[in-house]
């Protein structure tokens, strides 16, 4: 079965609304992944059927849960959840920051083959990137903790409305209860993502002072 066909098999199993046009650059985005995967090592999901479900549809189905348009995605690596997103989401903006060279010089080529206008690859260390403005959400899908998300992420969100959005696999049920006191769990979700096993959680995140 060709990648379009899935693709739009797998976003009919949801309430995603997706444009014929949306899903071709979405398939582009997996084709330039598998393309350059094999001189960069940018993931370790080597099969593109398997990328329509564990990259563009886990990054797809956080969308719904977002507020807001102007959002920062930390630790993107090749781009996720970031760039599905933009697709997806065309009027939103996002900034894809990531530390290391040949990641960000991937997302530089994805961001002009598919003509991406409302995406801003930036390589830096999170806890040295300094917006121009704060974020309406910072999304994470790669942190190795929620302490350590919230610490080095802390001035990038808006301290009036500002979240923090983390993608998780089982309800981390333990790193909750290490947060800080200045920050609180304002919400938790589980999403199905099809053609995927295993929990999906995300949850937000927001700052109390």
């Amino acid at each position: 079965m060709n990648l379009n066909a899935t693709l739009t098999d797998l976003i009919a199993q949801t309430s995603l609304q997706v444009s014929e046009q949306q899903i071709e650059k979405l398939v582009q985005y997996v084709l330039l992944l598998d393309k350059w995967n094999k001189a960069y090592n940018l993931t370790s999901v080597r099969d593109p059927q398997d990328m329509l479900v564990k990259h563009i549809m886990d990054s797809l189905m956080v969308g719904e849960h977002l507020n807001g348009n102007h959002f920062i995605d930390v630790g993107t690596g090749p781009g996720l959840p970031g760039i599905p997103l933009s697709i997806l989401y065309p009027d939103r903006n996002f900034v894809l920051l990531d530390s290391l060279g040949k990641r960000v010089t991937f997302l530089r080529q994805v961001v002009y083959q598919l003509k991406l206008s409302n995406v801003t690859p930036v390589k830096s260390r999170v806890e040295e990137f300094s917006p121009e403005k704060p974020f309406d959400g910072v999304l994470s899908r790669a942190f190795a903790s929620l302490q350590d998300m919230v610490q080095w992420c802390h001035h990038l969100v808006s301290p009036t409305h500002g979240v923090f959005y983390a993608l998780k696999g089982v309800y981390p049920e333990e790193e909750i209860t290490q947060l800080p006191a200045s920050i609180s769990l304002v919400d938790s979700n589980e999403i199905k993502v099809p053609g995927l096993t295993g929990e999906r959680h995300v949850l937000t995140l927001k700052r109390n002072d």
